[in-house]
């Protein structure tokens, strides 16, 4: 298992802090988000494997890979220890990491991401997951739409959200295919009691996948969390009301300084 060296992006002072973020999406995403934190962290933003300008190995990919490619990114940019924060697939990548490497974690927050999917949560992913293999990604992704955003948001933000989908079609099809799989059948509820660090954990009300029941166990689990529920948002919160994640956010991680 070799990891890649990811192409990324520094901004900021102060301690180190990761961005990972979600399933084709880029390092783009955190934009809004390093803004608001340059000031008190060094801001570290990446694109993941097969993702933006990142080398492309063959598919598929590990849960065990991803985690790697952010550890070998710490150690070229040479930080002793560090804070993730990662959306989505990146909130279940950041835990993984702190898991695999408790030395070296700071502080983590999982951003719209799950855990204690049900037999009924498993099975409709799966079916998304089997329809894209079966008719392509492009033809399904209209549904994505609707589970990423609020319907206010895609009356007012048509353009953004042509801009996100041209970033999920510029990802090769199996690349997008590979992280699907490795978000839709991770399941960290048999570990996260492991991780020993201090967690945010938060997700929008509205998030069908990703939702508060999700993250309410998510949150039992862990043994240093608080838990943030952002009232009328679905799953892409970093897009749609980057202030409204900001602000929890920067509170939690203001007080790990």
């Amino acid at each position: 298992m070799s990891a890649v060296n990811c192409s990324y992006e520094i901004t900021g002072t102060g301690p180190a802090l990761y961005m990972v973020h979600g399933i084709g999406a880029r390092k783009s995403a955190w934009n809004a988000i390093v803004e608001g934190l340059k000031d008190s962290f060094t801001c570290v933003v990446y694109d993941l494997r097969g993702h933006g300008e990142s080398p492309i190995p063959k598919p598929p990919y590990t849960l065990g890979e991803l985690v790697e490619d952010l550890e070998a990114l710490r150690q070229q940019l040479g930080h002793e220890k560090i804070h993730v924060i990662g959306h989505s697939l990146g909130g279940m990548i950041g835990p993984a990491y702190a898991h695999a490497h408790p030395d070296r974690i700071l502080s983590v927050g999982l951003l719209s991401t799950a855990a204690g999917r049900t037999e009924d949560d498993s099975s409709k992913l799966k079916a998304v997951g089997e329809a894209m293999q079966e008719k392509g990604v492009i033809p399904v992704l209209s549904t994505f739409v609707e589970r990423w955003y609020s319907d206010a948001f895609i009356q007012a933000q048509p353009e953004k959200i042509q801009m996100r989908l041209k970033q999920v079609e510029d990802t090769p099809t199996d690349v997008f295919l590979s992280v699907f799989w490795i978000y839709a059948t991770t399941e960290m509820a048999p570990w996260l009691h492991k991780i020993k660090c201090p967690c945010l954990v938060l997700t929008g009300e509205l998030d069908g996948g990703c939702n508060p029941r999700l993250n309410r166990l998510i949150d039992s689990q862990l043994s240093d969390s608080e838990l943030v529920i952002l009232e009328g948002l679905k799953h892409s919160i970093l897009m749609e009301a980057p202030q409204r994640v900001l602000k929890p956010l920067k509170q939690f991680l203001i007080k790990q300084l």
